[in-house]
């Protein structure tokens, strides 16, 4: 299955690439759920139950540009640092060993796949495309055997980033750097896991002005996610609707020569 917000309102995606089909939630339901994307996180269960015995043969066709992010308002937004071996690599740092590097961003930063960023004067922005789970029930020391049946899907994100703001402080100032308005987009939609043959080895690219600058697996993170909710959720509760950056490939802006 496949979730959006369409104009701020939940709808399920049907149709081929191209010819996509947005399905109402709410109208849908006959109001057994309502129209908010980020509410039905609150009710997972329920809902992928009932998603599950619905047919879903009418609704609109889908305008990209009135796609917003289909987690718009998580109560935690974690990332995870130096999680592939070769953007460590480039990044001049060991990989990480025994616990992931967390970091949060401010939900404040949270926005859909489409449209305009502002950057700041004088600094550097760089991109970080990344898997992004969504958490669908509340995880709280859960075992990394059974960590994915508390994820409610994934999409993709960007962890945008602005290095001299990030670099200003010592220590580096992460979530300030990586939380500017815009610089978490997610989307287009939430992809519910029973859709991938392997959801544990998924491709990610990122392209800049139509040259490709990233490229990448999820096979190769090094805490997948089903380590990565086990070892958070031993810290501190996970909440339905919450969302983990996971980590980025290399061929950031911050390493590169030129682009």
């Amino acid at each position: 299955m496949r979730l959006a917000n369409l104009a701020g309102r939940l709808v399920v995606i049907t149709g081929d690439a191209g010819h996509e089909i947005a399905c109402d939630v709410e109208k849908s339901s006959g109001g057994r759920f309502g129209a908010s994307p980020q509410a039905i996180y609150d009710d997972w269960d329920a809902f992928t139950a009932w998603a599950g015995t619905v047919q879903w043969d009418s609704g609109i066709p889908l305008v990209p540009d009135d796609l917003g992010s289909p987690v718009p308002a998580p109560r935690q937004v974690l990332g995870i640092g130096l999680n592939y071996r070769d953007h460590a690599a480039e990044s001049g740092f060991a990989a990480p060993a025994g616990e992931p590097p967390v970091f949060t961003k401010f939900p404040s930063c949270i926005t859909g796949p489409r449209g305009d960023i502002t950057l700041p004067g004088g600094g550097h922005t760089d991109w970080e495309v990344e898997l992004v789970a969504v958490i669908g029930r509340r995880a709280e020391r859960v075992s990394e055997a059974d960590a994915l049946s508390f994820v409610a899907g994934y999409s993709v994100g960007q962890d945008v980033s602005e290095r001299i703001l990030q670099l200003a402080a010592t220590p580096p100032q992460f979530s300030l750097g990586k939380s500017l308005p815009g610089f978490g987009p997610i989307g287009p939609w939430l992809v519910t896991l029973d859709e991938f043959a392997n959801p544990d080895d998924l491709g990610l690219e990122c392209s800049v002005n139509g040259e490709q600058v990233q490229h990448g697996r999820t096979s190769d993170l090094i805490f997948s996610v089903s380590a990565l909710v086990a070892r958070v959720s031993a810290t501190l509760p996970l909440l339905p609707g919450d969302v983990i950056f996971t980590g980025t490939p290399s061929g950031v802006g911050l390493d590169r020569k030129s682009v």
